[in-house]
């Protein structure tokens, strides 16, 4: 049991922590709205690793078998989703800047957050192969109960979310840091163009 939960938390934090294309918007994203959205658009994305690690658990080498052939259109899907995201962050800091008495645009509401971050990692095929390899990797030639299997899978939910959430906070404290305008275009500028740049590495690797 002890060694189901380390191995969850453990495979969470591993698939999580890496600060790729998801990761710098929800950050931005969160700068840009309030903690609340970010706090949704995070539970998104631990959502997908969850639904993965389930998926990896009781498909095990079948899935990494399906999901092989389309690993390359998924990572094209999941790169244009980030390059139209990042494209209509930095277009509505640009009319937010140029009109400052206007009503700021919010680009998501928590509900709408929650969705198109989910999407974006169920569409990342890395996430699935890497909880394959690893269930499969360490689970070889061993029984493996169901109430181990669940414990890996929330574990491995509950680390994911820990840290999604802990990168909303960071964009939250950003967003109350940035308070003036030129700021909050510079950060959403920014942020546009680092996530355009990991989408496209993400095409290339």
């Amino acid at each position: 049991m002890t060694g189901a939960l380390l191995a969850g938390l453990l495979a969470g934090y591993g698939i999580a922590i890496p600060v790729g294309a998801v990761a710098t918007y929800l950050v931005a994203l969160t700068a840009r709205t309030t903690l609340r959205t970010g706090l949704a658009a995070a539970l998104g994305v631990a959502t997908a690793d969850g639904g993965y690690a389930l998926v990896a658990v009781l498909g095990g080498t079948a899935i990494a078998g399906v999901i092989a052939p389309v690993a390359g259109p998924l990572k094209l899907v999941s790169a244009g989703i980030l390059v139209v995201l990042a494209v209509r962050g930095a277009v509505s800091a640009l009319r937010s800047h140029r009109a400052p008495e206007a009503r700021p645009v919010t680009p998501l509401g928590p509900g709408r957050a929650y969705v198109s971050l989910l999407g974006i990692t169920l569409v990342n095929p890395t996430t699935v192969v890497y909880f394959t390899a690893l269930v499969v990797g360490d689970r070889a030639g061993s029984a493996v109960s169901v109430l181990e299997q669940v414990v890996f899978v929330l574990a491995a939910f509950a680390a994911s979310a820990s840290w999604q959430a802990l990168l909303a906070g960071g964009g939250a404290l950003l967003g109350r840091v940035l308070t003036g305008a030129r700021g909050r275009l510079v950060t959403a500028l920014v942020s546009s163009a680092v996530i355009v740049a990991l989408a496209v590495r993400l095409v290339l690797s």
